[in-house]
């Protein structure tokens, strides 16, 4: 189900202001009602080293209070209200994702005994880098995560332009995520094998039920983290490629990237709006113009890609940096 948000501040100034107390957030994934433009966590120390040892925190819904030791309230004002959408400082914004992926895998841990997150490639991974830290580090089950690739570039594991190489080397390597809980694709087949393989470890993990099933007995990934490009693109589904009507596949793949590398698989629509939350993570002033048509423009007679994403059964989420949003407050 999707919640609708209005926000109306007479204001348009942005503003920021730190406070000494510690208050609970109202909902898991969604904008809260209350201040819907409020940021609530820890003031994180730097990360704690590479030993890891699990504390499960000893309450039913979310993080305790006494684990606080500040508020940190980032508000960004504007006049129009839009659906799930916030706006941060990028320092902000990774505490906010952090903290929001850290309920949602104690929420699917509890529920299920696993959290199933597929990530993308590009600036997303930094924006992980909170995870790492206290209190996240040792308070997430980790061995319960499963992680997963919306898409890849064919390419050795250990290319700069690796998806695998980017997550590995900015979080995966930082946390004790099982190594066999980590499904990178066969990077030693063409496209058309590696895509055809991923979607058949799909397919186990789903009959295992690793992975949810969602009513149309496609894969519901707990939480699905996308980046867009400024060309509105996601996952790699590029504006007029006749990959954007895929719609039986799992997992497709393409050897005419328009961005290179050319030889990629890729996560379909389908797939994609099966997920349980999705979290759109775009920052840049390069990509205000993409944002602006997405989330305001109706007179564009062409669709983005990034607006082909619309989960049936699950949450939308946008977290946006104030240079992704700037073309919002323009009149």
């Amino acid at each position: 189900m999707h919640t609708q948000i209005l926000i109306k501040i007479p204001q348009m100034a942005f503003s920021t202001t730190l406070t000494n107390s510690c208050t609970l957030q109202s909902s898991l994934f969604c904008a809260q009602k209350s201040n819907p433009l409020s940021l609530k966590t820890s003031i994180l120390p730097t990360q704690i080293g590479k030993n890891f040892v699990f504390q499960p925190l000893r309450h039913s819904k979310v993080f305790s209070p006494n684990r606080c030791v500040g508020k940190i309230e980032a508000s960004l004002k504007w006049e129009k209200g839009y659906k799930n959408v916030e706006v941060f400082s990028k320092e902000h914004l990774a505490v906010s994702l952090a903290y929001d992926v850290a309920q949602l895998s104690n929420k699917f841990i509890k529920e299920r005994g696993y959290f199933t997150v597929a990530l993308s490639g590009g600036s997303l991974i930094k924006y992980l880098r909170k995870l790492v830290e206290s209190p996240y580090a040792e308070t997430i089950d980790w061995s319960k995560w499963h992680v997963f690739w919306v898409d890849e570039r064919v390419v050795p594991k250990d290319h700069l332009e690796s998806n695998y190489k980017l997550a590995s080397d900015g979080f995966l390597s930082k946390v004790p995520i099982p190594p066999l809980n980590v499904y990178a694709i066969d990077d030693s087949l063409p496209p058309d094998g590696a895509a055809d393989v991923y979607e058949t470890t799909l397919r186990r993990l789903v009959t295992s039920n690793v992975i949810s099933t969602s009513t149309n007995g496609l894969p519901k990934f707990d939480l699905m983290l996308l980046g867009m490009g400024p060309d509105g693109h996601v996952a790699s589904l590029f504006p007029g490629h006749a990959l954007l009507q895929e719609d039986q596949k799992w997992v497709t793949f393409l050897t005419d990237s328009p961005k290179p590398p050319s030889e990629r698989i890729t996560f379909t629509f389908p797939v994609i709006n099966a997920s349980s939350n999705v979290a759109m993570v775009v920052t840049g002033a390069g990509k205000s113009t993409a944002v602006y048509t997405a989330l305001e423009d109706e007179k564009q007679t062409v669709m983005l890609p990034v607006e082909k994403v619309s989960p049936l059964e699950g949450e939308l989420k946008w977290y946006l940096d104030k240079g992704a949003a700037s073309k919002l407050f323009k009149e």
